[in-house]
């Protein structure tokens, strides 16, 4: 995979039973440019390898007065340093493409399953977790993927070293094989310590990432309340942690360097006292012993990757972890998938719950919970929960929706959560969303009465021409109001036009009288299709065919809003606000 090849037709089916297994099957799938990177690895490291070999013949040329032999020898350095200069080069080449397409690859798997899981996705994994895997983790991912055939190339030059060394000069080759080995693994006892150290601040900065994201994403209700000092202390404190887990680590780190630097130092010590002792003894020659000490020299450049790769899979492994969990999640499917190209249509049934929204109707559920109601819209999504039984999906005119393929459960079922989210671009690309064709975009935003909206966009539209469809609207439409994003998003739910359209709250953020009109709006568009709508809206409510009640997780009474009312005191208790003493006074008073 070359970087202009991008993106993948089919990024692949990740192993995310842990973060190593996850960084393994990246590096697998990496084979093609892992292969190359490790040829173009061997021609650089044999290279400077080479380079001791050459200087030791010129020495001993010149030490025998022979300029043959010094004319071979310039000739063999100046053709290792060609060598040298296309192995960097390509090494580095083929390398940062492996760094790129791992990391291009981490990230389309990311799009993929947020895809799939839509607005779920970040109810079960934190919003700034998702942020952190994919921006910074997805970088130390490609990290060690990238290292991975660099380290190769070095581990297989030491060994071609010590054995040629041994070949070459036995007396000083046993010791350098001897001792080459040992100073590559000195760091390993070190490393499990500064593991868990970066585990800590890897973990300690994720926290301060998902703070930072929450804080943003609430900046508006922060002001509201004056909280923003509070959470900005919190940041402060959040930061400081990563500051001092950082400091801890990078210690860590610096002893592993140190120990790094110091044992080949002394194993260039050992080789030259014994090589100046064997060469007092004339049992090795003047080029002997250069080459010999040229070769430990420049065996820095080898173990300069071990060090990098203990680092690189240090700072990977817990961004990796982070992204298998990500992409274990799964959109749960219990049953036969059924054609693709079938369009399922019928009542929308919860077995879970006992809900039913018959078929080309309109629904209200009122639930006492807010927090069931938002699990509810997800599973009328087709997102089941885990219940002790097992997965028990919705049914759409008998069909179990999370067995349908996942573009035709989408195309089926819609479902606006409380908190819609407007991807920054202009009106027309927010409003041109798949559809049916049936119904316009001017019609939706009338029936969403997103007049006000339209008025501030054109005038906001510098080159638009006063085109409010032209306007362009700023990340998550924070420009706007809260209550024209949720009629924006209405308005959009309206275009796409599905079988059954799910509103979780569409009117919280908006006045007594829009709700009154936007109620009646969305009534008119969507006659004939299946609307549930989750609210304690009276508005809403009595403009509903049918009401349903769900009490502690069960659809416990059904009927109109005006008959719930008369009949069911839990339904008046969550309708009207009225509390379990004002509704004995109100028995009271009718006595």
């Amino acid at each position: 995979m070359q970087i202009h090849q991008l993106p993948y037709a089919d990024p692949g089916d990740p192993d995310v039973r842990s973060g190593t297994r996850f960084l393994l099957w990246l590096g697998r799938n990496q084979w093609g440019g892992q292969v190359r990177t490790l040829l173009w690895g061997l021609l650089l490291h044999l290279g400077i390898a080479g380079l001791p070999l050459g200087v030791g013949l010129a020495v001993q040329a010149v030490v025998d007065g022979s300029g043959g032999g010094l004319a071979r020898a310039g000739a063999l350095i100046a053709l290792l340093g060609a060598a040298i200069a296309v192995g960097d080069t390509m090494q580095h080449r083929t390398a940062v493409t492996n760094w790129i397409t791992a990391a291009a690859r981490v990230q389309q798997l990311l799009a993929r399953k947020t895809a799939e899981l839509g607005a779920l996705l970040t109810r079960r994994v934190a919003a700034g977790e998702v942020v952190a895997v994919s921006t910074g983790d997805v970088e130390k991912i490609g990290w060690f993927v990238e290292v991975l055939s660099r380290f190769a190339a070095a581990a297989t030059t030491l060994l071609l070293v010590c054995a040629g060394l041994v070949l070459y000069q036995p007396a000083l080759g046993v010791v350098v094989a001897v001792g080459l080995p040992v100073v590559a693994l000195a760091a390993l006892p070190l490393l499990p310590r500064a593991t868990r150290r970066a585990d800590v601040q890897r973990e300690k900065a994720g926290r301060a990432t998902e703070l930072a994201s929450d804080t943003v994403a609430g900046l508006r209700v922060l002001r509201g309340i004056g909280g923003e000092e509070l959470f900005l202390g919190r940041y402060r404190a959040a930061s400081q942690e990563v500051r001092r887990a950082a400091v801890r680590s990078a210690r860590m780190w610096a002893l592993i360097a140190a120990v790094q630097v110091l044992l080949p130092g002394l194993l260039l010590v050992v080789v030259v006292l014994y090589g100046a002792k064997l060469a007092l003894e004339g049992r090795v020659t003047v080029g002997e012993l250069v080459t010999v000490y040229g070769a430990v020299t420049l065996t820095h450049h080898q173990l300069r990757t071990f060090e990098e790769l203990a680092m690189a899979y240090s700072f990977s492994r817990p961004s990796a972890t982070r992204a298998a969990r990500v992409l274990a999640l799964t959109r749960t499917t219990t049953a036969t998938v059924t054609d693709a190209h079938e369009r399922p249509g019928g009542d929308l049934y919860d077995p879970v719950t006992g809900l039913l929204a018959p078929a080309g109707g309109l629904t209200a559920v009122v639930c006492g919970d807010p927090d069931f109601a938002g699990t509810l819209a997800d599973r009328l999504g087709g997102h089941p929960s885990q219940e002790p039984e097992g997965h028990v999906s919705v049914l759409l005119g008998g069909v179990p929706l999370d067995a349908l393929p996942l573009d035709a459960a989408r195309s089926a079922v819609l479902v606006q959560d409380k908190d819609p989210v407007l991807l920054s671009g202009t009106l027309h690309e927010l409003l041109d969303v798949p559809s049916s064709g049936r119904v316009a975009a001017g019609d939706a935003l009338a029936a969403a009465r997103c007049g006000d909206v339209l008025e501030a966009l054109a005038q906001a539209s510098a080159d638009g021409g006063g085109d409010p469809m032209r306007a362009r609207i700023t990340e998550r439409g924070r420009s706007l109001s809260g209550g024209q994003r949720q009629r924006l998003a209405l308005a959009r739910s309206l275009v796409a036009d599905p079988e059954v359209l799910v509103l979780d709250e569409p009117t919280s953020a908006v006045d007594a009288h829009t709700e009154a009109r936007v109620a009646a709006g969305v009534q008119r568009l969507r006659t004939g299709r299946t609307t549930v709508v989750l609210a304690s809206s009276p508005l809403l409510l009595d403009l509903a065919d049918r009401v349903v009640l769900v009490h502690e997780g069960e659809a416990v009474a059904v009927g109109t809003h005006r008959e719930l009312l008369a009949t069911e005191e839990r339904y008046r208790a969550v309708v009207t606000r009225e509390t379990e003493e004002e509704a004995l006074v109100d028995i009271e008073e009718s006595a």
